[in-house]
């Protein structure tokens, strides 16, 4: 950017730079746009040399970063200048402020058209570089014929040619069509015969890009690409200044060889000769170096080359050449060419050929795993899980075990589902499989995902000649003192299912089981109590008739659980003791697991959704073909119906806290695979509101059927579940009191995202959410406000049927003077008022707290305000025609509050007031769009039309695309409106619908206006 002569801005510059803070810059920028702004309305007093400036200095603060919102037709308007030098800074200001889409660009378009097809170098390559950083379909559908011609003119300079190139390229990329295909077949070639190897270069990107679209209609361009090679690998013809550290133009050699990627093969004997030999004299002539420089070209260069080899399927001893080459890359110093070798190497194992060859790199591969840089230890993890086959998969994954000791956190999960998958597939016997995955628990219980002793759980169910192998191995971890919780779960489950195949080993008796999984349940969390009682249930089952001092024992601890205040433990502990003293019934009730249907692994689902579209799971999809495994394939799903096996431990199916209502005696002996009828909403009524502005019934209508059965399938009244999350938060008998009132925290954290929801004298508990969409995430703080620790700390979510809730573990014990942090992840999966509970309890001296607090987790915070305007809202409201989609009723019982009061409350609550759409002044209209899981992104309208002579009551007319959503909305405001004067009191159940007993609102006549409108 040529500045000499313009004094102003160079001032100008220099007063930015020294400015001291932002914002003093920005009042000097502001000066200085109010001063062009001026200046630019005199227009016809500016001269050409004054213009140019100015639009100079609007482009430098556009590059600051500041918005310029004029001037741009002044900008324009310099592109029609005679001179270069106004011409320059028109063409750059314009292909900088302005996008394919401004108004502006059409006014340039002739103007540009005649400098592309007139005589002047200069001013063509200046509208080349405009159409090529702008584009655009109009550009392209004007100018591309324009740009074809330069491009293929024998008389233009190569400077200007090149230009041609890339600008036709950028107009292929925005709209395909400008290049005719049949036509360009033979232009094609005739530019791969170009000597001058700048236009070559910016011709290759061309064809590059024409390729990708449709390599058929080029074929007779493949041996030209092939001789482009042929003169670069032999350096013939090369001018100095394309020879990059002695390597002939590595950009065209790159460019030309992808290019022949697109081609499925080479057909030609002696094109395809000459390729490959091309090829080889790459393989053979690159080295480490120690430049830098120089090695990153000839490796850019060979590794292009290597994906070639692969793509052309040649012969094997060019393959074991590449692979032979690529183990000496992964044995160097320098990082990044280990990198490279061990990534291509990875590609390298889509050839069928080479696997073999690939197996002499193993140890190195290995002792890639222990680099320092960990992209690089990814990478050998990657390509030992892609080599691993019968052969070597023992050798492997005891590797990958020893490995997983020290390795990285950040890479245990990973190595951890690996493995299991490895062994999975290429256990070369059942047993072995089961120590691997014994060991993999042991080793990282932390890492190892549910989904991975599950599967250990279905191959020993499938498998009776393991069964006693299994449990014998759960019984030899169970004597360490300190196993993970994993190894406690898996275990337990099977010894509750076949330790009975044990009884005659020293030290397996039933009694001698028992005590050795009971010692371990003081150091388990809740969620894994369920397995453990069952697996208590199974030994009693198993050791019939019992032995009184076990079944005792047992009974203690079913007794000392049925008044649990977790419901999952509390109805198992019930049913078990219950259904224990059946006496012999009980081996029918208990029986065994029946076998699991044959379906694919989960696991290897898992990894190859998760990696479905890279070259290493390509390999590993293509090797899975052609090996077989000889671990046995069983279902893909949870234990039992939609449970886990922590959940199943027999027949009996134990319900999660979602199961609304269900008995667990309901499902003795059963293992169903179906799942929960959908209810389908009723058929909508007639739209007995009318529109907008029809007579305004005031009777509301009842709530939808659709949604009340959606509560309970029979009775229409909320479920167990609902209740539990619906009933008031009271009745508490702690001697501690909290400070404050519980109501009017949480009222105000449904409001606002970050607060203290529970205070008393030793702990408080504090609150931050952040809420994108349908999902959220809430930290909450539990902080200990005295100078001893608060011991048995257990926090457990009461979750309702349409929350997601996944909290992290909570420690049981809370130092003195310390704050713990505990991320709850929040997924909302339909509309529904229904509240979260958080049960939480801590022991401090002799008191023990137990409270259960509402959490903010409320339909309101899954609402995103958006302003409406006229033309957007009346079709909308006129499309929802009436019930269950538009629900209206009269509100009684409001406090009175004046219509601004009204309206800040409806914005507090993320539904945004839309002034003038309704011309009644006592009326509001807002809008919001609600995001769940099933809805996605649904817009909602609200309307509430008060009556000044009246202000305790309302009508409401709520309408979206969803009748649940409607109803749920609607109410939600309804108790809005109703809760704030009791906001000071304890939370109160929600109000019923009740048919109105007051008079009716008087009726207001909503204007001409409106009328207009609709």
């Amino acid at each position: 950017m040529a500045l000499s002569g313009m004094r102003g801005l160079s001032v100008f510059i220099s007063d930015i730079r020294n400015c001291p803070n932002k914002e003093q810059e920005r009042l000097r920028v502001d000066k200085e746009l109010g001063h062009i702004r001026t200046r630019f309305k005199n227009e016809k007093g500016l001269t050409p040399y004054e213009k140019k400036k100015y639009v100079w200095k609007m482009l430098y603060i556009y590059m600051l970063g500041y918005d310029v919102d004029f001037g741009h037709m002044e900008a324009v308007s310099l592109i029609s200048a005679p001179k270069y030098p106004e011409k320059q800074v028109g063409y750059i200001v314009t292909s900088s402020l302005l996008n394919e889409n401004h108004d502006f660009l059409r006014l340039a378009i002739n103007t540009v058209r005649n400098d592309i097809i007139g005589r002047n170098e200069t001013f063509q390559c200046l509208a080349l570089t405009l159409v090529g950083n702008i584009g655009g379909r109009e550009f392209a559908e004007s100018l591309a014929p324009d740009v074809q011609k330069l491009l293929l003119s024998s008389s233009c300079r190569p400077l200007v040619r090149k230009k041609a190139a890339l600008c036709l390229l950028r107009l292929f990329r925005k709209n395909p069509d400008v290049v005719n295909v049949d036509g360009w077949s033979d232009r094609m070639a005739q530019l791969l015969d170009e000597r001058d190897l700048g236009v070559l270069t910016s011709s290759m990107s061309l064809f590059v890009a024409l390729v990708s679209k449709d390599y058929d209609s080029y074929w007779s361009c493949l041996p030209k690409c092939v001789k482009v090679l042929e003169r670069l690998a032999r350096n013939q013809d090369i001018p100095q200044e394309y020879t990059y550290y002695g390597i002939p133009s590595p950009w065209l050699q790159v460019k030309t060889m992808r290019a022949l990627q697109y081609f499925p093969t080479v057909e030609d004997p002696n094109t395809r000769r000459s390729l490959f030999e091309v090829l080889q004299r790459v393989l053979m002539g690159t080295d480490v170096v120690k430049n830098v420089n120089k090695n990153n070209a000839s490796h850019a260069v060979l590794f292009e080359a290597l994906a070639l080899v692969m793509h052309l399927d040649a012969e094997k001893e060019m393959m074991s050449q590449c692979v032979a080459l690529l183990g000496k890359f992964i044995a160097v110093r320098e990082p990044n060419i280990r990198y490279l070798g061990l990534e291509n190497m990875t590609r390298m194992l889509m050839v069928t050929d080479v696997q073999d060859i690939i197996k002499r790199h193993q140890a190195q591969i290995i002792t890639s795993l222990k680099d320092p840089d960990i992209s690089i230890r990814r990478r050998a993890l990657d390509l030992l899980y892609g080599m691993c086959d019968v052969s070597n998969a023992k050798d492997i994954v005891e590797e990958l075990l020893q490995y997983l000791a020290t390795a990285d956190f950040a890479m245990r999960e990973e190595l951890s589902l690996k493995a299991a998958i490895l062994a999975e597939k290429f256990a070369p016997d059942l047993s072995w499989y089961v120590d691997v995955i014994l060991q993999l628990i042991d080793k990282a219980g932390d890492f190892v995902s549910d989904d991975i002793w599950f599967r250990v759980v279905q191959f020993v169910t499938n498998n009776e000649d393991l069964q006693p192998y299994a449990a014998l191995k759960a019984r030899e971890y169970l004597d360490k003192p300190a196993i993970h919780e994993t190894m406690v779960k898996v275990s337990a489950y099977l010894l509750g299912e076949y330790s009975h195949l044990l009884a005659r080993r020293p030290g397996c008796s039933p009694k001698e089981i028992f005590s050795m999984i009971h010692d371990k349940l003081p150091t388990v969390s809740t969620p894994t109590i369920p397995i453990l009682l069952s697996t208590y249930a199974k030994i009693l089952m198993h050791s019939q008739p019992p032995d009184p001092e076990l079944q005792n024992q047992i009974w203690a601890v079913f007794s000392k659980y049925e008044s649990c205040i977790d419901v999952e433990i509390q109805q198992r502990a019930a049913e078990y003791i219950a259904l224990s003293r059946k006496g012999a019934a009980l081996v029918d009730i208990l029986a065994e697991m029946p076998k699991f249907p044959e379906r694919k692994s989960s696991l290897i689902k898992k990894a190859e959704d998760t990696e479905a579209d890279t070259a290493e799971q390509s390999a590993i999809k293509l090797r899975a073909q052609q090996q077989t495994s000889n671990a046995l394939t069983v279902t893909d799903q949870p234990i039992g119906n939609g449970v886990p096996p922590e959940a199943q431990l027999g027949p009996v199916k134990m319900p999660s806290m979602s199961n609304e209502g269900h008995s667990t005696a309901d499902q003795v002996l059963t293992r169903s695979n179906g799942s929960a009828t959908n209810l389908q909403a009723s058929t909508p009524s007639p739209d007995l509101l009318g529109d907008l502005l029809s007579p305004l019934a005031i009777e509301g209508p009842p709530a939808p059927a659709s949604v009340e059965s959606e509560r309970n399938p029979v009775s229409g009244t909320p479920t167990a579940a609902d209740a539990l999350a619906l009933a008031p938060i009271g009745g508490q008998t702690n001697t501690i009191q909290p400070i404050g009132n519980i109501a009017e925290r949480f009222q105000a954290l449904c409001l606002k995202d970050s607060g203290v929801l529970y205070e008393d004298p030793y702990v408080q508990i504090g609150i931050k959410a952040e809420w994108r969409s349908h999902q959220g995430r809430l930290v909450i703080f539990l902080g200990n406000k005295n100078t001893a620790p608060l011991v048995s700390v257990q926090a457990l979510i009461l979750a309702p049927s349409h929350l997601k809730l996944e909290l992290s573990e909570v420690p049981q014990t809370i130092p003195p003077r310390a704050q713990v942090q505990c991320p709850l992840e929040v997924v909302n999966l339909r509309p529904s008022r229904d509240v979260a509970v958080l049960e939480f309890s801590y022991k401090f001296g002799t008191d023990m707290v137990n409270v259960k607090l509402r959490l903010p987790a409320v339909l309101n915070k899954f609402l995103q305000p958006i302003p409406v305007s006229a033309e957007e809202f009346f079709p909308q409201w006129r499309s929802l025609s009436g019930p269950p989609l538009k629900l209206q009723e009269v509100v009684r019982g409001v406090k009175p509050m004046l219509l601004m009061e009204m309206a800040n409350l409806l914005n507090s609550f993320r539904l945004m007031v839309c002034p003038g759409l309704d011309p009644n002044t006592n009326n509001l209209v807002a809008s919001t769009t609600y995001y769940s899981e099933s809805t996605r992104a649904m817009l909602c309208l609200v309307r509430i039309e008060t009556d000044p002579a009246d202000r305790t009551q309302l009508r409401m007319t709520v309408a979206s695309g969803d009748p649940a959503l409607t109803y749920e909305l609607k109410e939600f405001i309804k108790e809005q409106l109703i809760s704030i004067p009791l906001a000071s009191h304890a939370p109160q159940p929600l109000p019923q619908q009740a048919p109105p007993s007051n008079p009716p609102i008087a009726q207001s006549d909503p204007g001409a206006m409106l009328a207009a409108l609709l």
